[in-house]
């Protein structure tokens, strides 16, 4: 049993972290939970057999942090996401306009109008008087992180559905925009030059 859980304890420790870090959605980083609970009890399982009390108790911690993550991805979050994609439905098939969830938009692909994935969305900057949305700030370029280019396209620029994001505007016309500097979003789309 000791050799098993040793075996356990880092495999679904490394697939955990992988699964929760890759952030793909709500039930992808709550299985991840559930993965890295398994690794905890494995490792406690470890520590209690090799006698080592620091990596028994710092891993009962992580279990019950564990299961509070389990909680939050796949109870919490999931019936919020749940209520969020019955609105869309049920907007969808009413004549008022088709709601979205702006918790999904992190993350959504952009669309020029052939179709074809120009830029992933990384936020919406909304107005605190009314609540519009200002502009979607986007990633193109890069690897993971590396090497991205941000830029902003106007909320009168983008159609939203609920598989993404589409813009009139080409892949040239968005590298042609200018670059978003980490600490340098614009207040305004105005101030962007943007719809």
């Amino acid at each position: 049993m000791l050799a098993l859980a040793g075996w356990i304890a880092p495999a679904a420790t490394m697939i955990a972290a992988i699964m929760t870090a890759a952030n793909l959605g709500t039930r992808v980083t709550g299985w991840g939970f559930v993965v890295f609970s398994i690794g905890a009890v494995a490792w406690v399982i470890v520590g209690f057999g090799t006698d080592q009390q620091n990596l028994l108790l710092s891993n009962a911690f992580l279990l019950i942090v564990d299961v509070v993550g389990v909680w939050r991805w796949l109870g919490r979050k999931a019936r919020y996401d749940a209520g969020a994609s019955a609105a869309t439905a049920r907007s969808a098939a009413t004549a008022s306009p088709t709601l979205f969830a702006l918790t999904k938009i992190e993350g959504m692909p952009v669309r020029d109008a052939k179709g074809e994935v120009i830029a992933t969305a990384v936020d919406a900057m909304a107005a605190c008087d009314g609540g519009g949305i200002s502009y979607i700030v986007v990633s193109e370029g890069g690897v993971g992180g590396v090497g991205e280019r941000l830029h902003a396209l106007g909320w009168g620029e983008v159609t939203m559905r609920e598989d993404g994001i589409t813009t009139r505007l080409s892949r040239e016309a968005l590298v042609g925009r200018p670059e978003l500097g980490a600490d340098a979003w614009p207040a305004t789309a105005a101030a962007a030059g943007i719809a």
